[in-house]
């Protein structure tokens, strides 16, 4: 590891101008993803700057919703009983990622900025674009087994590791930002990008900028929702694939659905063409995999070591369907 200068400001505006002033400064929130990175190599900050206690650690009620400090850790957002009951995939998706351990240590305005676990992304011994920009995408070929099927391109196929991160873009929750320039709101579907020729950059966050808060809009909606997540293993690994839903039914008709995947893109993946196909539709498995089908039409599968990742197509399919079924009570 590196040596770096370590900091810890009095006030969450000292800190991003701290951090704004120096290229070379990050912050430092539960540090379960940063302290990783910096023993592997993977980055070597000149300024760790400690942002733990300079933003909120509470939930509040807000205009309907619910306003998440950046601080609270993720178990603690899970435990919350509002979230449990007003948002179920929200809970569901905190304790479907990491460890307990883990969990006790991550915190909201963390988790959606850690960074993918590609493992040529983590292995400074090979070329990876994201890591070091022009040197190659081994995965490309490679193994390329959790890589993207969706919206990737000839620079990166790494994919988005939170399951967090997935929940909130179904629930169209809002991030709040501090930066140099002031304060600003994203819409959660907005704060990640595709890798383009950029893989580099996961976020459209500007240097400096800091997450003080992450809202989630009133959504009756919500209540009836679910996360539900393929792994290799039953716990403490990434997802395959992973799908955010929310669903409303009416006399066997769907009125309305939030729809997110996790696993297969850069980003977490909003998949507005299902949600418009599931629109007026009879809630039933024909729906729900046509539903899939539609977001899945431009889909692209790699080949690579172990097979690729075309498993992927099909597995999304019946990933989605179950959940609905779930959801709206029908039977396969």
């Amino acid at each position: 590891m590196e040596r770096f200068d370590y900091r810890r400001p009095g006030d969450a505006a000292t800190a991003v101008r701290t951090v704004a002033a120096d290229p070379s400064a990050v912050f430092l929130g539960g540090g379960t993803n940063l302290v990783d990175h910096l023993k592997l190599g993977i980055t070597a900050p000149g300024l760790v700057v400690d942002v733990t206690s300079l933003t909120s650690a509470e939930l509040a009620e807000h205009r309907g919703g619910l306003r998440i400090g950046a601080a609270v850790r993720n178990s603690d957002l899970a435990a919350d009983d509002r979230v449990r009951r007003r948002y179920p995939v929200l809970a569901q998706a905190l304790l479907a990622g990491a460890s307990g351990q883990l969990r006790n240590m991550a915190t909201t305005g963390g988790n959606p900025l850690q960074r993918t676990r590609c493992v040529y992304f983590q292995d400074v011994t090979t070329p990876c674009n994201k890591r070091e920009p022009g040197s190659g995408c081994s995965a490309i070929g490679g193994y390329n087994r959790y890589h993207a099927v969706l919206g990737a391109s000839p620079h990166c196929i790494a994919t988005h590791p939170s399951d967090l991160a997935v929940a909130l873009t179904a629930l169209d929750a809002e991030v709040q930002v501090l930066g140099p320039a002031g304060e600003r709101t994203i819409p959660f579907g907005e704060l990640h990008r595709l890798p383009g020729d950029r893989p580099d950059r996961d976020t459209v966050l500007e240097h400096g900028e800091l997450i003080t808060a992450i809202d989630l809009p009133e959504a009756p909606i919500a209540a009836n929702s679910a996360y539900r997540k393929v792994r290799d293993r039953a716990s403490y690994a990434f997802a395959l694939v992973s799908v955010a839903a929310a669903i409303e039914v009416e006399q066997g008709v769907v009125r309305d659905s939030r729809i997110a995947f996790g696993g297969v893109a850069h980003k977490p993946w909003r998949a507005h063409r299902a949600e418009a196909v599931l629109r007026d539709a009879p809630a039933n498995e024909t729906t729900f995999r046509e539903a899939a089908e539609a977001e899945l039409a431009d889909a692209v599968a790699v080949d690579g070591i172990d097979g690729g990742n075309g498993f992927k197509l099909p597995l999304l399919t019946r990933t989605l369907a179950a959940t609905l079924r779930d959801l709206t009570g029908e039977t396969a």
